[in-house]
């Protein structure tokens, strides 16, 4: 009895305590704060197909209609299969590269919590998985989330922008805590970059969401996109971790953030300068032909992709090509495989530059989308 009585303290206080996010230090992005989403820079050089450079400034909403709650994808490299909840390098990398830019159209919100980390992702590829709580994950998030609705919303609409790891969290999150619920009014559109929604091939019925149909258009909210990007030239093998339907009735879902109606567009890609928030061989990139280069943390190359949503070898995904480069030019390939070694990973995909490849596409949507909810109030 005193052995049992003993164990269960035990397990109760090896227990993870809940998050307060009451507390500032437990967000990345906060309104009010400086952080992440309000680096001193955040201004794009674009650099047309000759190699000429024209720097954008960026123009923080003063004033913006609407929230955005993003979740991180992998990417924490602490040593354990859960990250703890201090900021470190590449955390702060990875949102200014994939989310910061949003604060020209919304109020920015991105919560720290446990992650399943890159090390426990990578023991598990080797065949020696380490321990990991994948729970934890969620109710991190859950619990940023309801500290946001509660605290901070007011009503207002949001956007919920998610990548890989945190594109899974935040499907779960529309299944929990917003679908049938009075505040999947006020949701603007879910962004699920990296990550496999399912959907239904009958008409009328459903798949992973109940309620919340595909985005086909700019003015349309209460929605959901969802994509994986491949190169049209390398598409998905047989063992693709995207794109694959889990069964015949059902198909993964493909949402063109450049074209929501369908078809082929340019895609308004936007990176940062420095690679290593999205090349894991961290490289130096040359971006113009020219011996003048880019001085702003990022860069825009207009009209060098197009994409198009596309089914290759079984797998609905977002099928990428490059335009060819102009001698002298500009960079006429920026990557975003992953590798292993000098080994393309061609089941990954282009996972690597998944929100890179539209950002500016995606911010100008939820831009839209919040004039389009406003015009109705």
């Amino acid at each position: 009895m005193i052995l049992t009585l003993a164990l269960a303290a035990s397990a109760v206080a090896a227990a993870p305590q809940p998050n307060d996010y009451a507390l500032p230090q437990n967000w990345l992005c906060l309104p009010g704060h400086r952080d992440a989403c309000t680096a001193p820079n955040l201004d794009v050089t674009e650099i047309a197909a000759d190699g000429g450079l024209t720097v954008r400034p960026h123009t923080p909403a003063t004033a913006p209609k609407a929230d955005c709650f993003y979740v991180y994808p992998t990417l924490s490299m602490d040593p354990t299969g859960n990250s703890d909840m201090i900021a470190n390098d590449e955390e702060r990398r990875v949102v200014a590269a994939q989310f910061a830019r949003f604060g020209s159209v919304c109020q920015t919100y991105a919560p720290l919590y446990r992650q399943s980390t890159l090390t426990w992702l990578r023991s598990n590829m080797t065949g020696s998985p380490i321990t990991v709580d994948m729970e934890l994950r969620y109710t991190d998030v859950r619990d940023a989330w309801r500290h946001y609705i509660g605290d901070h919303n007011g009503g207002r609409p949001f956007v919920l922008i998610g990548h890989s790891q945190g594109s899974g969290l935040l499907k779960r999150l529309v299944q929990e805590e917003i679908e049938g619920k009075p505040v999947a009014k006020q949701m603007l559109s879910v962004m699920l970059g990296g990550h496999n929604l399912v959907v239904s091939k009958a008409k009328g019925a459903t798949g992973d969401f109940k309620s919340t149909p595909l985005c086909t258009s700019a003015s349309q909210t209460g929605c959901a996109l969802a994509w994986a990007s491949f190169r049209e030239t390398a598409p998905p093998p047989e063992n693709s971790r995207y794109g694959k339907p889990p069964a015949p009735d059902k198909q993964i879902a493909c949402t063109n953030p450049a074209a929501l109606s369908g078809g082929a567009a340019a895609l308004k890609a936007v990176f940062p300068r420095q690679s290593a928030a999205f090349d894991l061989t961290g490289r130096d990139l040359k971006w113009s032909g020219k011996e003048t280069q880019p001085a702003t943390p990022f860069v825009s190359l207009p009209d060098l992709y197009s994409g198009q949503c596309k089914t290759l070898n079984g797998a609905h995904v977002l099928a990428v090509t490059l335009r060819p480069a102009t001698v002298g030019g500009r960079i006429a390939d920026p990557g975003g495989d992953v590798k292993f070694g000098p080994v393309v990973a061609a089941d990954w995909g282009l996972h690597l530059i998944d929100m890179q490849l539209v950002q500016d596409d995606l911010i100008a949507l939820v831009g839209s989308q919040a004039a389009a909810w406003a015009s109705t109030r």
